[in-house]
């Protein structure tokens, strides 16, 4: 087992590497770098800017350099310093550009992803139990609905609701008093009063998935020979159905774990600007806009690192719910 984990952590340094060289090249691919972009600003605005003061400004950024050399001084840093280098929209490094957002990014993730799977999976068994009744019905009405509905849009709906109905603002995701305020429990307590509406809209449509995978999974398993051999052999129902179908349902639910990270983390960005959360969803968008090629590169390398780091927990998750899987090779 240990032996594998190494295995699979040189593994994911490697993809994380590729990856850092994929990202930098795909946002060279564009025409034009942020030079273009400041010097299009203030010629809208109406200032003068000559050819001879654009390429000044070029070379004051380090943007004539070719793009080879500013990827290996940029992967550099981040091996040797974890230095991941200057943002050159908001001037100033990108480390403390995402500092606090991206810890914001990562509680509203892993909070989703744990709060949908404890919700949808229970929510699942019932629905294979109890085919057919009203209630079963009702969760797949229900699902339907979740995977269909753009987050956007359910977020400007639960907006709206709140604060027509309910007369209460849930934009942001501290209270004032605590905006500015260094992290501390109180901080982290209001924190969370204030996550619910972000986590209902994230999680729904993963939400809606499990449950529509655990109840078809289960609706298979519960009819197999070797349920019905351990039901004949008089072992209780309720132990029977805990220890051998939800265990093989829960398979396809944690294999999943990585896509579903990803899903939730791409799908901030747009969520995060209607809710107005202060993770670095409303960043990314202004970094492709402004060609920044240090800070969006650094923030989809985050979000690469965060579907390895989720595909590898699924790969243990799965070693331990099914002991069919084996992690080395050879005859079982």
């Amino acid at each position: 087992m240990a032996r594998y984990i190494f295995q699979r952590l040189m593994i994911m340094f490697l993809m994380l590497f590729m990856l850092s060289l994929v990202v930098f090249v795909v946002l060279e691919l564009p025409p034009g770098d942020f030079a273009d972009r400041y010097v299009h600003d203030l010629r809208q605005s109406g200032a003068q800017v000559t050819a001879d003061q654009v390429q000044l400004y070029r070379h004051m950024l380090g943007l004539d350099r070719p793009w080879y050399i500013r990827y290996l001084n940029w992967i550099g840093g981040i091996i040797t310093r974890l230095d991941f280098g200057w943002s050159l929209t908001f001037r100033m490094p990108v480390t403390k550009v995402i500092g606090d957002r991206l810890l914001f990014t990562v509680l509203l993730s892993v909070t989703t992803i744990t709060l949908s799977y404890l919700i949808a999976i229970p929510v699942g068994i019932y629905s294979a139990m109890r085919q057919y009744s009203i209630g079963d019905y009702f969760f797949t009405v229900l699902g339907y609905f979740g995977m269909a509905t753009p987050a956007f849009l359910f977020a400007l709906i639960l907006l709206y609701i709140s604060v027509i109905y309910f007369n209460t603002g849930v934009g942001g995701l501290f209270s004032r008093e605590f905006q500015d305020q260094p992290w501390s429990w109180a901080k982290l307590i209001d924190f969370f009063k204030h996550i619910w509406m972000a986590v209902i809209v994230l999680g729904t449509s993963g939400a809606a998935f499990t449950i529509r995978t655990m109840r078809a999974t289960m609706l298979d398993e519960k009819n197999q020979l070797y349920v019905t051999v351990a039901r004949a052999k008089g072992l209780p129902e309720r132990k029977l159905i805990w220890k051998y179908p939800v265990r093989a349902a829960l398979n396809p639910v944690a294999s999943t774990i990585g896509w579903e990270l990803a899903e939730i983390v791409s799908g901030s960005p747009i969520t995060a600007t209607v809710l107005a959360l202060p993770d670095i969803g409303p960043i990314f968008l202004k970094s492709l806009i402004n060609q920044d090629v240090y800070l969006s590169g650094t923030i989809l390398l985050f979000y690469s690192a965060l579907t390895i780091i989720g595909t590898f927990l699924s790969d243990l998750l799965l070693a331990a719910l099914d002991p069919r899987i084996r992690l080395t090779g050879g005859a079982p």
